[in-house]
């Protein structure tokens, strides 16, 4: 296989490798939110239930999840499994993620001191206007180095995908490797890995530079 015929097979896988990288962000982050606001609830049934499958999804591994979300439909319920490779990789990594964000927002709201509640009910303004006005702006700019973290480690976990035989960037190169016996490959899929996470970091150092409104 020439080189250049390698690079247009894993850029292609690196185009899989980008959808599940987007899909997952796109879920995942207003997912988080989500499970965080359910996490902090009051009744208490809610928040054991939260606080377990939050348990399960940091204290297993990824690809673990990835192979029982795959399965599972077909073990639990005989349901064919036939076409659903993508779905059940979206649903394992968006799930994942979900979790962590998760416990990086309930971090970042539990920084703000309760006394910015107290002032915001003192000038009237209601419970949901405090979180959006008030409380959300600073979370952001708080949670934001945790989230950079979180999403370029996402972008290298999509090679996790390979556990289920999809066609993402790291499955090729090891489809190549053992083809033409060469190390190549996975440097070059080192390549595409370092651009996409150069890429993500500089994207979100911008919008740390936007948050930084003191300085």
């Amino acid at each position: 296989m020439s080189l250049y015929t390698m690079l247009s097979t894993m850029a292609d896988g690196m185009l899989k490798t980008c959808a599940i990288f987007f899909l997952t962000v796109l879920f995942s982050m207003p997912l988080g939110m989500i499970v965080m606001l359910l996490r902090r609830s009051k009744i208490k049934p809610v928040q054991w239930i939260v606080k377990i499958y939050i348990a399960v999804m940091r204290g297993t591994p990824l690809m673990l999840q990835l192979l029982a979300w795959y399965f599972g439909p077909y073990y639990l319920f005989g349901w064919s499994i036939r076409g659903y490779r993508f779905t059940a990789i979206i649903l394992g990594f968006t799930m994942n993620y979900a979790a962590y964000f998760a416990e990086i927002y309930r971090g970042g709201i539990e920084s703000i001191p309760n006394g910015q509640y107290e002032a915001a009910e003192v000038l009237g303004y209601s419970k949901i206007q405090t979180f959006f006005k008030i409380i959300l702006p600073q979370v952001i700019k708080t949670i934001l180095p945790s989230v950079t973290n979180e999403v370029i480690t996402l972008v290298k976990d999509t090679s996790l995908a390979f556990a289920l035989a999809y066609s993402e960037v790291f499955a090729l190169a090891k489809q190549i490797a053992a083809s033409q016996t060469s190390f190549t490959p996975y440097v070059v899929a080192g390549v595409f890995y370092f651009i996409a996470n150069y890429v993500v970091a500089f994207v979100m150092e911008r919008i740390e530079k936007a948050f930084n409104y003191y300085k």
